[in-house]
């Protein structure tokens, strides 16, 4: 009587069981693959998600998706994967919890991005956003300008956490309204508080052309010092 299911195909798709050993290689050279390049992406691309929570997802997805229409991918060479996948994640978890430094690594650290109404620019060059993009992060908070923002940190979410200057308090900082931000240039047309439209280091200046003294940078836009409204 001929048999249902061709079992060694259906389980190892007419491989060796010395093909698991391979399995087991290629699985962990693809989780570091995926781990480096989500690691590469940064945390803007995987917001909500740490980077080694979306390899998981990632890889288990693959793992579990291929052998249910691939006539040419077998069972058991995928549940291999799943337990490769499982060690490596309590592997990970184990190390994260061992050693900070890996726990950076992996999962990212907190990042200032506005200290004191300008922006903190060592950190933000380290960081995977744009400046239009972290304005309209801003916007969305109801932020006119970066006089009102005490401090802004980027969180290892991805998400932007932002502490406030009480009114009172409330300085002239660089506007990031497009309207206003786009009023920007090299010449300073009269006196007044500008703001420089790099870093956003505002101070006193005399109409013409002036350096900023913290980035060397030449743009400059007129400050404002509206207090924001909730």
């Amino acid at each position: 009587m001929k048999e249902i299911f061709e079992w060694n195909r259906l389980l190892f798709n007419g491989l060796p069981e010395s093909f698991l050993l391979e399995v087991i290689f290629r699985s962990t050279i693809m989780f570091i693959v995926l781990l480096l390049t989500l690691k590469i992406a940064g945390k803007r691309g995987v917001k909500q998600l740490s980077v080694f929570e979306t390899v998981i997802i990632i890889a288990l997805g693959s793992a579990a998706g291929d052998p249910m229409f691939y006539d040419d991918v077998g069972i058991v060479p995928a549940i291999t994967v799943f337990t490769v996948i499982i060690v490596l994640y309590r592997l990970v978890t184990w190390l994260t919890g061992k050693s900070k430094k890996f726990e950076e690594f992996v999962e990212g650290k907190t990042e200032c991005l506005i200290s004191e109404g300008e922006f903190s620019i060592t950190t933000f060059k380290k960081e995977s956003l744009a400046q239009d993009e972290f304005f309209s992060e801003l916007r969305l908070k109801s932020i006119e300008h970066l006089g009102q923002v005490r401090n802004a940190f980027m969180e290892t979410s991805g998400d932007i956490s932002v502490f406030y200057y009480e009114d009172e308090n409330v300085k002239p900082g660089l506007p990031i309204l497009p309207f206003l931000f786009n009023r920007k240039s090299t010449i300073i047309p009269e006196d007044g508080i500008y703001s420089c439209t790099f870093c956003g280091n505002t101070e006193s200046q005399n109409a013409g052309i002036a350096t900023c003294k913290v980035c060397n940078k030449t743009e400059w836009v007129e400050a404002i010092k509206t207090i924001r409204k909730t």
